[in-house]
């Protein structure tokens, strides 16, 4: 069976020992994934701003492994403080709803202070139509 890794490039990967996805067979394992931009490395102060990078971040690791959002189905969300409820629940559904894995919400405290949330998301390639 095949294993490849999938890296952003980013130095906390190399330097923790992981890879941002990693592809064995048809399956697709995306690491915890932060709010934090894969380009710039800024972290955006708000919640929903901080969500739509994590996406756009997973979404690019899926792409990256011959996989889309379609094929996700399963994922783990944590959230530093239950307060962002409001403001995420609508954001996550943007993303999951057309797809509707298995899926886990919990609030947990990130590594980083300025951190606020931190997704990661199974996909089975092929899994997605019918």
């Amino acid at each position: 069976m095949i294993r490849r890794s999938i890296s952003t490039g980013l130095a906390y990967e190399d330097m923790v020992g992981y890879s941002r996805a990693l592809v064995v067979g048809d399956w697709v394992f995306v690491s915890g994934t932060t709010g934090r931009d894969r380009i710039t490395n800024d972290i955006p102060e708000g919640i929903v701003e901080q969500t739509h990078n994590t996406f756009a971040t997973i979404i690019w690791a899926l792409e990256e492994a011959g996989s889309s959002m379609a094929e996700v189905v399963r994922g783990r969300i944590a959230v530093s403080d239950r307060k962002y409820e409001a403001e995420l629940i609508p954001v996550i559904g943007h993303y999951l709803r057309p797809v509707k894995p298995a899926l886990t919400i919990y609030v947990a405290e990130l590594l980083d202070p300025r951190l606020k949330i931190e997704i990661d998301v199974t996909a089975l390639r092929g899994s997605a139509g019918g």
